[in-house]
């Protein structure tokens, strides 16, 4: 019970933490009459958005509640109602601070540019905290008082289903205004980016609220739940008679609360300014590693963890293994930053292949897109070996625990990026000085990196979450009485094996395809506005922008049912047809692949985005050159690849493991 206590106060002072800085920036000045119709303009739609997704999505979870319920049971669907209504939630309070906070920090980069980056991380540190604040309040509420640990799967469900809609509908949204706004503003009218001229440009801003952040809130909402929940079950499935085993993972999660509060007071702009970000998440890797080796030595049960780790473990095995999941954070921060930061290599060289036209930046971008794997990839196989070293299969389970419980620093360091490109628009839009623009366009060029590095998190947190349920998949079995062994010479493995990595491949093409079509629809309604009034380039017109909203909101979400379903679809068929070995196997197939395609596309598609920029400050000619129309292609091509197709693979990894976990009794 002290356990449970101490989570729900690690909740709580997440929450109020959040509705702190939310007071704090509500009391800032929201700027000149221009500016605020701007910033209501932009509110609006993303209020309309999320409101048309979250009807659309009701209905689908409707269906899911029934079918559970008649299935396996009351506690399961209620499970499911609850994490999909927190998900949302989640994604709901970060995206309505952002869209407040932005004309907030166009408004205080009149004062420097250390003021407006210190609002721009508040706002940003509201959705982290309220992700990790209902994360821990609704795993731990329902699990206190039901004591069902099974029926958690339902409330991972939940999360999971909420989080890939939203990934996918706000992720067409936002890349099917953004690649309209760009080909038809910047490469045919030749006017910036931003320009209160374009009619997509409200659409465009709109989208980095429902994409960036709802979506993005949603997806780390569910990725820190599955996680707390694969442990929990695997815990429960090694030792079922010791709860607190079970309870490890919401201990871990609440003392990481304590410690990212901390290393959010930290965040002060002293020199670079992704230094003082990296400077916040170090603060708090410090203070938890504290906390980890005062936190075991309390803890009977830790020290002696025979049973789960097939060995007799001492206290500093576990400090180890919690620690293995703070350093796969750092490093992979590190090498997401490398591929995808303007000062490196890599974007410099998709920059200079520019030079020679739109096909060299297309290959350019192509190969750094999929160099940027092998080290990701090499850190998380590493992270796998030494957490099994030292503790066997929990021992993973806890490195990826404790790499989730950074979430809330993390996700305050990602939320930072969409506040401050819409800033930027606000400042373009409404003439300020071009003091303040350049304020907001330092601020905005971090916060393209910022976004990829929580990606490329994200990413990898789900690898080794995934890893975690497919053992929670074979242990199931087990207790159930079945033996499952996963053999090449087994047909039905290998079958499960190709359908399992084919599924990543298919998802991202119709989310690629989708971005595709409402980009295009897009195109056609600002080419049909410049056309039919002339006066809007003259500046005596006012575009429509509502028309470019309602356009990429339907198109979003009519476009995101498809993709939604094939993480339910094929494991649903797999495990009836050919039965639970082929499952696993299609298990394993979408965890390698998806791992593989989503870094390559989040990493990718953000170095081409940084490259146009890198073009933009003057290099290679800047604005209006022939190297920067080729890098705005590249962007174009990168745009669907790393904020709707890349990052929704993740939730998409998760979903088909917790269905294979859902239908397990079934199989048997």
């Amino acid at each position: 019970m002290n356990t449970l206590w101490f989570t729900l106060a690690g909740a709580v002072a997440s929450l109020i933490y959040g509705a702190f800085l939310i007071w704090q920036i509500l009391k800032k000045p929201t700027g000149d009459e221009k500016m605020q119709s701007i910033q209501k303009a932009i509110q609006e739609g993303a209020e309309a958005y999320l409101k048309r997704q979250n009807t659309t999505v009701l209905g689908v979870g409707v269906v899911a509640t029934v079918l559970l319920w008649f299935w396996l049971g009351q506690l399961t669907a209620l499970g499911f109602v609850i994490g999909a209504v927190a998900s949302a939630l989640a994604g709901y309070v970060g995206m309505m601070v952002a869209v407040r906070a932005n004309v907030r920090v166009a408004e205080e980069a009149k004062n420097g540019l250390a003021k407006a980056f210190g609002l721009a991380f508040k706002g940003g540190a509201v959705t982290g905290f309220f992700v990790v604040g209902l994360a821990l309040l609704s795993v731990g509420l329902f699990y206190w008082f039901t004591k069902d640990v099974k029926a958690l799967v339902g409330l991972g469900f939940g999360s999971s289903l909420i989080s890939v809609f939203a990934r996918l509908g706000g992720g067409i949204f936002t890349k099917g205004a953004d690649v309209g706004a760009d080909l038809v503003g910047k490469v045919e009218a030749g006017i910036p980016e931003d320009d209160p001229r374009n009619p997509a440009v409200i659409a465009d801003l709109v989208g980095d609220n429902v994409g960036d952040d709802a979506g993005m809130a949603a997806d780390l909402f569910e990725t820190y739940v599955v996680s707390v929940i694969s442990v929990m079950l695997l815990g429960n499935l090694l030792i079922p008679s010791e709860s607190g085993y079970t309870e490890i993972p919401l201990l871990i999660g609440s003392a990481a609360v304590v410690a990212s509060i901390v290393g959010s007071l930290f965040v002060r702009l002293t020199g670079s300014i992704m230094g003082a970000l990296y400077k916040g998440l170090g603060v708090t890797a410090v203070v938890l590693a504290g906390i980890f080796y005062w936190m075991i030595g309390k803890l009977p049960y830790i020290n002696n963890l025979k049973e789960l780790s097939g060995g007799i473990v001492d206290k500093m095995d576990v400090f180890w293994a919690l620690m293995i999941g703070v350093g796969v954070t750092g490093l992979m921060v590190l090498i997401t930053d490398y591929y995808t930061s303007k000062k490196f290599r890599p974007v410099k060289s998709i920059a200079k292949a520019s030079t020679t036209g739109h096909g060299t930046n297309i290959i350019t971008g192509l190969a750094v897109s999929m160099q940027s794997t092998a080290l990701p990839i090499i850190v998380i196989g590493a992270g796998i070996y030494f957490a099994y070293f030292f503790m066997g299969l929990y021992g993973v389970a806890l490195a990826t625990m404790s790499m989730l419980s950074l979430a809330g620093i993390v996700v305050a360091i990602d939320a930072f990026g969409p506040i401050t490109d819409n800033a930027g628009g606000i400042a373009e839009m409404s003439g300020l000085s071009q003091d303040v623009r350049d304020v907001t366009d330092a601020l905005d060029a971090v916060g393209n990196t910022t976004k990829a590095v929580t990606k490329g998190y994200a990413i990898a947190s789900a690898g080794l979450a995934a890893l975690v349920l497919f053992n929670v998949y074979t242990q199931e079995f087990a207790a159930l009485g079945v033996n499952l062994f996963f053999e090449l010479a087994d047909v039905r493995v290998v079958i499960g094996l190709f359908v399992g990595g084919m599924m990543p491949y298919l998802f991202g093409s119709l989310a690629m395809e989708a971005v595709g079509k409402a980009g295009s629809a897009i195109v056609d309604e600002v080419r049909r506005q410049f056309k039919e009034m002339p006066g809007i380039m003259q500046g005596t017109e006012k575009p429509d922008y509502g028309k470019a909203v309602d356009i990429v909101t339907k198109s979003a979400i009519r476009e995101m049912i498809l993709p939604a379903l094939i993480p339910i679809a094929f494991p649903i068929a797999i495990g009836f047809l050919l039965g639970p070995e082929a499952l696993g196997g299609l298990l394993v197939g979408v965890i390698i692949t998806g791992l593989f395609v989503a870094i390559s596309m989040t990493s990718g598609g953000a170095a081409w985005d940084n490259a146009k920029k890198y073009i933009e400050e003057g290099n290679y000619g800047g604005k209006g050159s022939d190297a920067h129309k080729a890098a705005v292609t590249g962007d174009t091509v990168g745009d669907p690849y790393k904020d709707t197709a890349g990052p929704a693979i993740n939730p998409m990894i998760k979903v088909a493991n917790i269905v294979a976990l859902l239908i397990a009794g079934f199989l048997v």
